[in-house]
């Protein structure tokens, strides 16, 4: 199956704005034309002052064709600010769909999906990629267009005053485009893009891990270097950027040099075409190329820039499909009465990485009522367990059962209403305890809300707030422990 364009991935999420992405083309397209109707009008107007030197007075129309070459410059900007209205109210709704798209599929994933995964890297992905998106519609795309129209325009202006210097000023503009195109822009260089891109990934997963153990560091009086995987992160994202900026080194030095070159071009054109004297037609082309070339130079420019930006657009899009690709967990769609609350697995293995058994042949019953430790080691399987039992992973082989029914058969909402569970690492929201304890049930009662507090030993926390359930956790110095965090939670 041929793989779709980043740009046809990207339409899927425009919906009816999709036609103002093409409309934003177009837009810019005619703006890039229009922008150089100015320099024409500059060419009359230099064209007449020479014609008419040394009598200035006779040159009439330098004030009308200023106003022209002004309205026109008016006219290009507000047809390129058209271009990018259009483009950025398509470049919205597509980030926009794709971050709701991206939390829907993320929310019908295993449970343990993040925990795996990593959160730094997922946050990354919902917010920066979907962000690289955005900027490459709303700007990236009307520029690129009016990058690539802009030097065909200039070719044919550049063609119709002076073939000679046309063919000239050409050469370094060619030159520049292939040196781009073979080694800025090539399997290689994409490579390395991908591999930067995933130092950066893994640096930033583990500073989010890093920030979540600072209290660890304070206690214990450690450092930066205590925490191994954020250090060698740092260390391989340092080395890939170093690596990556050689790779470029002499590429943008050629580039550079091959796009500044037309002006060299044109003082040896000069030099050459004016042996035998100079003409005023001559000059006034002559000049006219010295003052229209740098458009040349800022063009390509932006062509350089906007495929490095295409390719960190490619790379963000890929990782927003390795995520979108992944297959939601499956659930039973009609509603189940199990027998009791007893917990059954049935000879249950699993494995994270597909080779190593975190658990393997796992057989046990808890009934109705049972109070059931895990006791090990550490990396004996028992967080793994819990997790399989609460769903967090589906097993590999053999089944888990609740009241006598297989947890794949349970409806999601159904499944979190028959288990749950106390996470080591609680997270409390900044607000009162009653909506900490409502994101559960926003339609509960408070009287609901108190017995479900009491029920869970809150008691004690309560009494020593100064407002009770109406307390606002982390403000005012109030914090919980851990231990109340949990009790909380």
């Amino acid at each position: 199956m041929k793989k779709k364009s980043d740009l046809s991935v990207l339409m899927g999420y425009a919906g009816k704005h999709r036609v103002l992405t093409y409309l934003s083309w177009v837009l810019a397209g005619i703006s890039a034309v229009i922008a150089l109707v100015p320099f024409w009008y500059l060419w009359r107007i230099i064209r007449e002052v020479l014609d008419v030197s040394p009598d200035f007075s006779q040159a009439v129309h330098i004030s009308e064709w200023g106003w022209a070459a002004m309205g026109f410059s008016a006219l290009a900007f507000l047809v390129y600010i058209a271009a990018l209205l259009c483009s950025h109210l398509a470049a919205f709704r597509v980030a926009t769909n794709l971050r709701i798209a991206m939390t829907r599929h993320i929310a019908g994933l295993p449970l343990g999906f993040a925990e795996n995964f990593g959160t730094g890297k997922l946050r990354k992905i919902i917010n920066e990629c979907s962000g690289a998106t955005e900027t490459y519609l709303a700007h990236m795309l009307p520029d690129t267009v009016t990058a690539y129209i802009t030097p065909v325009a200039l070719l044919v202006l550049m063609m119709v005053f002076d073939w000679r210097l046309g063919l000239l000023s050409l050469v370094p503009a060619v030159l520049a485009f292939v040196i781009m195109m073979v080694f800025m822009t090539g399997k290689s260089l994409k490579k390395s893009m991908t591999e930067y891109q995933d130092a950066l990934n893994d640096m930033s997963n583990e500073a989010v891990e890093y920030v979540r153990g600072i209290p660890v560091v304070k206690t214990f009086g450690q450092t930066v270097f205590s925490f191994r995987k954020f250090k060698g992160a740092i260390d391989r994202y340092g080395e890939w950027t170093i690596r990556y900026t050689n790779q470029l080194r002499l590429p943008m030095m050629f580039l550079t040099t091959a796009v500044n070159a037309v002006f060299a071009m044109l003082i040896a054109a000069a030099i050459w075409f004016t042996a035998d004297g100079v003409s005023n037609e001559f000059l006034l082309n002559l000049m006219f190329y010295i003052i229209i070339t740098p458009l040349l130079t800022v063009t390509l420019t932006k062509i350089m820039f906007n495929s490095e930006n295409k390719m960190v657009v490619s790379d963000a899009i890929s990782r927003i499909d390795s995520v979108m690709s992944m297959e939601p967990l499956s659930q039973g769609s009609a509603p189940v009465k199990p027998a009791d609350h007893s917990v059954e697995l049935r000879n249950v293995s699993y494995s994270y990485d597909g080779s190593n058994k975190a658990l393997d042949g796992i057989s046990l019953k808890i009934v109705s009522g049972q109070t059931c430790a895990f006791v090990g080691p550490s990396g004996g399987g028992k967080t793994t367990l819990a997790n399989i039992i609460s769903r967090f992973f589906d097993a590999d082989s053999g089944e888990v059962l609740i009241g006598g029914v297989n947890v794949r058969d349970f409806p999601k909402e159904h499944l979190m209403d028959t288990v749950s569970f106390v996470f080591q690492n609680s997270r409390l929201i900044k607000g009162t305890i009653l909506e900490n304890v409502r994101m559960a049930r926003p339609e509960a009662s408070d009287d609901e809300v108190l017995r479900a507090l009491e029920a869970a030993q809150c008691g004690d926390i309560l009494e020593k707030l100064p407002d009770a359930v109406n307390t606002v956790i982390g403000t005012g110095g109030i914090y919980l422990s851990g231990g109340e965090q949990q009790r909380v939670a």
